[in-house]
């Protein structure tokens, strides 16, 4: 794990032509891998949702905009749910945590075989009515493909994504970070032309990762020569908001026929939060005080 702070870089190229995110992440990613007991498969796999979820969260304007990434699948990873606000504070966790893979053909983690088939879902509630929900089919099941095919079919909007984690060899994580490079709609076919030649020399960003390098450093490395204008850069971090008083309203909103239910048992119920596995445990008098309350 990283020293430093977790951290996103908001930048421009090419005259305002590309607008650019890039990010490090391996704080927040081992926080979850320690919160969820994450196998090493799990950990890439979430840590790569977790590392789009924080430069998509602060893509939003509004305080209280949230960003929900959930992936739907078929293979033993069972599915992965990320939130994300507009401060980039990020959760998230995985269906079935201890998932094992033998490596892939590359001898890397097989996020892949771990994901399947399946549909990748983006919610943004910015306040509106209705939250905007957009879903496609998954490409390749790696994540950062398949958000790129989100972006060019779904919001119209042609973007390259790049996401990746790093292990220790005592499973722990050693780096994660991504970046995020949209076209805008006025970009020049030259501009589109240079960016794809340089992105076809790119590895993959754990190899930027495994040099040690800086979300600044990447990007100066992907669009250096391209006018890039670094406007901001933004602390991102795990951070779940769940409280008792939150679970209090969930537990009421069940409905008075389960409480009761539950009541009758006579014993303490204990609740936990997907996200965070923090518990909150409720006695027969606390329960009985919420039905009070759900009159």
């Amino acid at each position: 794990m990283t020293e430093s702070k977790d951290y996103i870089v908001r930048a421009t190229a090419a005259d305002q032509q590309l607008r650019v995110f890039a990010c490090t992440t391996g704080n927040l990613v081992e926080e979850a891998r320690k919160i969820h007991d994450l196998s090493p498969v799990a950990t890439a796999a979430l840590g790569r949702l977790l590392t789009a979820g924080s430069m998509m969260g602060c893509m939003m304007k509004g305080d209280k905009d949230v960003l929900t990434l959930q992936i739907e699948c078929g293979g033993p990873i069972g599915g992965i749910t990320v939130t994300a606000d507009s401060a980039a504070n990020v959760k998230g966790y995985v269906k079935n945590p201890q998932v094992m893979l033998p490596p892939n053909s590359k001898g890397k983690l097989d996020v892949s075989g771990a994901v399947g088939p399946g549909f990748l879902n983006v919610i943004r509630d910015i306040g509106l009515k209705e939250p905007y929900n957009g879903q496609t089919h998954l490409v390749s099941g790696e994540i950062a493909e398949d958000l790129t095919y989100y972006f060019a079919t779904s919001e119209q909007v042609p973007s390259s994504v790049g996401l990746g984690v790093l292990m220790n060899k005592d499973n722990t994580v050693r780096q994660a970070g991504g970046f995020i490079i949209q076209l805008m709609p006025f970009c020049d076919e030259k501009v589109i032309e240079k960016l794809e030649q340089r992105l076809a020399e790119v590895n993959s960003v754990t190899a930027f990762l495994d040099e040690g390098l800086t979300p600044e450093q990447i990007l100066e490395k992907l669009l250096g020569d391209m006018d890039l204008v670094i406007n901001d850069t933004v602390p991102t971090q795990f951070y779940c908001n769940c409280s008792r008083e939150r679970v209090s309203k969930a537990l009421i909103a069940v409905g008075r026929k389960e409480l009761n239910e539950m009541i009758q048992e006579a014993k303490p119920v204990e609740l936990k939060c997907h996200f965070c596995n923090s518990a909150y445990e409720f006695s027969t008098e606390d329960l009985k005080e919420l039905l009070r309350k759900s009159k």
